[in-house]
């Protein structure tokens, strides 16, 4: 077989419930494959294994498998998943236990290794290198040479725990191509194409910049398949009749999501995202060629969970006139009860969204929301409950809230760590209970990370009439988070847009255009052979999406924000 059709059935824990099935019936495939993981899953699956230890994976996969284990067998397809979540062989014996009781023929085997919970604290590292206290979860991302050696020993269903979501795509291509550890070039490719395949629909259409043009039917978008060619090359397309589209925006949209610069760094390789070319080859069907990759660095990431403590919050509504003097007013008797209760962090944020003379009560109104956190429950339960209801008398006219604030929720706080290779005990374990032990690299063929000099800028364009315009009518973008750190992606279409963009959209720009980001660090990428820039904005989410830091806590529209900021942009672009 010269080509490997792998498929994605699942971007996040809580995606599509009937795609499984969809992508077994809608066409060929070799292997199908679903992520589960994200930084906020792990700290859910944390807080259901402290109440059940036999949980702690993605209990949604073992429904979907049901009514679909019989179809991938039928149709000899393998699947590989990573809802193992924490506790991988778990779920393993669970989809045995369902096969069984279905009378059908399959071999589970599953990895581990990636859960360091019983690893020294002091082998662990943050990425200043400083050690790190104890967590309610610490995971390291393997590779995919465990999943791998499971389908090698002919594996039907591969579970993992916490692997790279590329390794879900790595894996199965080396497997079949036989690759070694070395074959870097190969090896990347496949990361790039696991890449774009881990968030399912956002490859086909899905969270789109420019969603509305093409006349695309975006009301149920196909999930995407890569086909896979022994050089590590691919083509990513869907099944025939399926929604959406794939087209090269779509594809370059999702390379740049939650990703940095030139060097996309993983356990097995380090794929340069500086040399990926996107060809249209047919209707949804786009190449990704020419990828290089290097040897991957001498360290594992590790995903670290815990407990940050506990946060309450509660929105006022100031309807009508005097929108300013009515939070000030709020804000100073609200401040008396802080003299008593001291919240560790208390934050407010007035957000505009009344308009003058407005035909409907609603649109008359703006909303002031405060946020409270701190070790302990009790400084952001009652003590904030009760002075918000006692105001309901004695404040601004018209005063009333979305909703009763509560006694106080804990919150998680995601933060990554480093470990070296081999102190990771990576292994595959086979449906007869073998273990096949899978080496690290040897410190030889491992490469410390290092940024990629900037490239040289094209041309400006020529001088010309400009017009005040928003970004987005020339340059898409996709944004995301990556712990405290958000992600913004911005490319353009054509190679004019892209001389204007290059130049334009300087650090400096983006703090002018995002003004949250003035004080932070920002960073920018640049990758021409795509026609994009990255920004990174360092601490933008405080600590992460499971702490709430901001209105947008993931920055999911972090990019669509700055495409609506206007700038002088050149009349021959528009």
């Amino acid at each position: 077989m010269t080509v490997l059709r792998i498929g994605n059935a699942s971007g996040f824990y809580g995606d599509r419930f009937d795609a499984l099935r969809e992508m077994l019936t809608g066409g060929e495939l070799d292997v199908l494959t679903g992520d589960y993981l994200a930084e906020l899953t792990m700290l859910i699956l944390g807080r259901d294994r402290l109440k059940d230890p036999a949980a702690g994976y993605a209990r949604t996969f073992l429904r979907q498998l049901e009514e679909s284990l019989g179809l991938a067998h039928d149709r000899g397809v393998r699947v590989v998943t990573n809802a193992g979540g924490l506790n991988p062989a778990g779920l393993a014996d669970a989809v045995r236990q369902l096969a069984d009781r279905l009378g059908i023929p399959v071999r589970v085997a599953h990895v581990e290794g990636d859960d360091l919970g019983a690893l020294p604290h002091s082998r662990l590292h943050s990425s200043g290198g400083t050690p790190v206290p104890g967590s309610l979860t610490a995971h390291a991302y393997l590779g995919g040479f465990g999943i791998a050696a499971c389908l090698r020993e002919g594996a039907d269903v591969v579970i993992t725990g916490r692997v790279t979501d590329a390794a879900l795509v790595t894996g199965p291509a080396a497997a079949h191509f036989g690759w070694g550890p070395k074959e870097y070039d190969r090896l990347a490719g496949a990361v790039v194409a696991g890449h774009v395949l881990e968030c399912g629909t956002q490859a086909t259409g899905g969270n789109y910049a420019f969603f509305a043009e093409g006349g695309h039917d975006l009301r149920r978008p196909g999930f995407p398949l890569a086909e896979i060619h022994a050089d590590g090359s691919c083509v990513i397309t869907k099944h025939p009749g399926t929604g959406g589209f794939v087209d090269v925006g779509t594809v370059t949209a999702q390379l740049l999501y939650e990703t940095t610069g030139a060097r996309y760094a993983g356990p097995d390789v380090t794929a340069r995202l500086d040399t990926v070319r996107l060809t249209q080859d047919g209707p949804d069907r786009v190449r990704i060629h020419g990828v290089r990759g290097e040897a991957p660095p001498p360290t594992l990431k590790v995903g670290r969970t815990r407990l940050g403590g506990f946060r309450n919050e509660v929105v006022f509504v100031l309807t009508g006139l005097d929108i300013e003097a009515k939070a000030a007013l709020v804000r100073e008797q609200m401040a008396q009860v802080f003299l008593k209760s001291r919240p560790a962090e208390v934050r407010w944020e007035l957000v505009r969204t009344d308009r003058a003379d407005a035909d409907t009560e609603e649109t008359a109104s703006a909303l002031l929301r405060l946020v409270v956190r701190d070790p302990g429950q009790e400084a952001v339960g009652r003590a904030l409950s009760g002075a918000a209801v006692e105001l309901a008398l004695a404040s601004y006219p018209g005063f009333h809230v979305l909703a009763p604030p509560g006694k106080g929720s804990p919150y998680g706080v995601f933060e990554a760590s480093y470990v070296p290779q081999e102190d990771v005990e990576h292994v595959a374990i086979l449906d007869d209970g073998r273990r096949v032990p899978v080496l690290a690299p040897p410190a030889a063929d491992t490469l410390v990370l290092e940024e990629v000099p900037e490239p040289d800028l094209p041309d400006p364009p020529p001088s010309g009439p400009v017009r005040r315009a928003p970004l987005g009518l020339v340059a898409g973008a996709r944004s995301g988070d990556k712990g405290g750190n958000a992600n913004v992606g911005v490319w353009t279409r054509t190679d004019e847009a892209w001389r204007w963009l290059a130049h334009e959209l300087t650090t400096d720009r983006f703090r002018q255009l995002i003004p949250e980001s003035r004080e932070l660090t920002v960073t920018r990428h640049t990758l021409p052979g795509l026609r994009a820039l990255n920004f990174v904005v360092e601490g933008v989410l405080g600590d992460g999406v499971a702490a709430q830091h901001r209105f947008d806590p993931q920055a999911k529209a972090l990019g669509e924000w700055l495409r609506s900021r206007h700038l002088d942009i050149p009349e021959a672009l528009l």
